[in-house]
Order: C-alpha cells, then sequence, then structure tokens
C-alpha cells in the first residue's frame, strides 16, 4: 500500500439527508466541534463541509430553493 492510500477499513464520511438546500454544520462535537458554517448547495443535491467532510444530501422529494 502506498503511504497516501488509505486503509481498505476507512470509514465514509457521514451523510445526512436534509429537506432545505441550505444547512448549517459545527462538526456535531459540541466544544469539540468546529465554527459553525452555513453550506448552500445550489441545485447540486449534495454538499459537503469543509471541515469535516459531512455530506449533506437532499432528501428525495425535497423542493430545491427558488431564487
Amino acid at each position: 500500500m502506498a503511504q497516501n492510500d488509505a486503509p481498505a477499513t476507512a470509514q465514509a464520511p457521514e451523510q445526512i439527508e436534509v429537506e432545505s438546500e441550505i444547512v448549517a454544520c459545527d462538526g456535531g462535537g459540541g466544544p469539540l466541534g468546529h465554527p459553525r458554517v452555513y453550506l448552500n448547495m445550489h441545485g447540486r443535491g449534495f454538499i459537503e463541509c469543509g471541515y469535516c467532510d459531512r455530506r449533506f444530501v437532499l432528501k428525495a422529494g425535497a423542493k430545491s430553493a427558488a431564487h
């Protein structure tokens, strides 16, 4: 295995289904989390947090925000 390869047992980042294209993420760890950030999917159907790599996925049937 190359030095930068993840082991085969590595878990994928957490995936959370949401009903809004705009979500807030604080890492979920309380004082051990990260600063709260607001993320906008901009019609893509998902967004990943730049701090903790959580993936927020728009639930099937949820309406996209119209601008």
